[in-house]
């Protein structure tokens, strides 16, 4: 996946927004809380997952805990490029939902969600 891919399957989310809080890295946001994380200078990503999909890709996949993030389930890449495409746009889809569904009603329904 490239970083233009990564970007444009981030914002395509409903209510999905990027800031820019830390140099060097771009955070995708719903609802003012993050989803994932894409750092340009180093290639790397990371994103919030369920329990399960935590322990699958952490423990016999790609991925890692994140730093700082992995007591909240986030799982860390070390590069973007080696992923599949669709795998990551899945993985986006499903940080979003997670995100999403902790958000208020009125929030919800603000953002269109």
């Amino acid at each position: 996946m490239t970083p233009a891919q990564f970007d444009e399957a981030c914002r395509a989310l409903p209510g999905a927004t990027m800031d820019h809080p830390w140099d060097g890295h771009d955070v995708y946001k719903v609802g003012g809380k993050m989803f994932a994380v894409y750092s340009p200078g180093d290639d790397t990503f990371s994103f919030k997952a369920s329990d399960i999909a935590f322990e699958v890709l952490t423990e016999t996949g790609p991925g890692k805990p994140a730093p700082y993030l992995a007591r909240a389930k986030w799982v860390w890449f070390g590069s973007l490029a080696e992923q599949d495409t669709a795998d990551v746009a899945d993985w986006l889809n499903s940080a979003h939902g997670l995100i999403a569904a902790k958000l208020t009603k009125k929030l919800r329904a603000e953002l269109g969600l």
